[in-house]
């Protein structure tokens, strides 16, 4: 069974899983889920994200919007 990922843009009300700040970043799963995260924390474990991650919609670009 194949899953599609379905990217809708993150908005303000999007929050980061880790500490409750704006989310410029979400992280499909496989399985279906996915987590967002800020600037901040996804920066900090990007390394480990990417590597358990099926994709990753970064909108980081808009961070100083």
């Amino acid at each position: 069974m194949t899953t599609t990922i379905t990217r809708v843009p993150l908005t303000v009300s999007d929050r980061c899983d880790r500490c409750g700040a704006q989310a410029f970043v979400r992280v499909y799963l496989d399985g279906g889920s996915a987590l967002q995260f800020c600037g901040h924390h996804f920066r900090e474990h990007e390394v480990r994200l990417r590597s358990v991650a099926v994709d990753v919609q970064e909108e980081l670009e808009n961070l100083d919007d």
